[in-house]
């Protein structure tokens, strides 16, 4: 068996600036108070990144939104079959909401997608720590030695069919990085 990971391109979803410079701490809005993971500790905007053996397209950063922040966004990926949809993901506090699977027979799912909290703290749903940085960044200035974390979790893809898109959950607390589709095909 082979394993095929597309990164998907949500671009044109993209409606939050989480991510900011140290001279430009006022620019990033995760949450109501303004924090934002600190650029210096991330990866090149642009860039491809991997996670546990996952491809990331990461977003562009500190040139404009570079997440989404979930409010019923519908993504459309290519249709195909996949058993798992990853995401570059952060929430502020830990958050469970759900993720509508639309496929193309018109048939809809509802699959949980659980997000750690980006305060530094451990894994409340089993996620991989993606990234880590060092310090965060509030409106006015850098908070030393307050981490924020950006995690990976995937969300499975339970039904057999062609998976045509899935519409985000609505909770402002939950931001999207980055996502990834995972199919794996017999004797490819």
């Amino acid at each position: 068996m082979s394993v095929l990971l597309e990164p998907v391109d949500i671009a044109g979803h993209r409606n939050n600036t989480g991510i900011s410079a140290a001279t430009e701490t006022k620019a990033g809005a995760f949450n109501v108070w303004g924090n934002s993971f600190a650029a210096e500790y991330l990866p090149e905007g642009d860039s491809l990144v991997h996670v546990a053996g996952v491809p990331f397209r990461f977003p562009p950063v500190c040139e404009g939104p570079d997440n989404i922040r979930c409010a019923g966004q519908f993504v459309r990926v290519p249709e195909g079959r996949y058993d798992w949809v990853h995401v570059l993901a952060a929430a502020e506090r830990r958050c469970e909401d759900l993720v509508e699977m639309n496929y193309g027979d018109g048939s809809v799912d509802q699959e949980p997608l659980r997000v750690s909290d980006f305060w530094a703290a451990p894994a409340w749903f089993g996620e991989v720590k993606a990234f880590e940085t060092p310090v965060m960044h509030y409106p006015h200035h850098v908070q030393q030695r307050v981490p924020a974390v950006m995690w990976a979790q995937r969300v499975p893809v339970t039904r057999r069919a062609d998976l045509a898109g899935l519409r985000l959950p609505r909770n402002v607390a939950v931001h999207v990085f980055a996502m990834t589709l995972q199919r794996t095909e017999a004797g490819a």
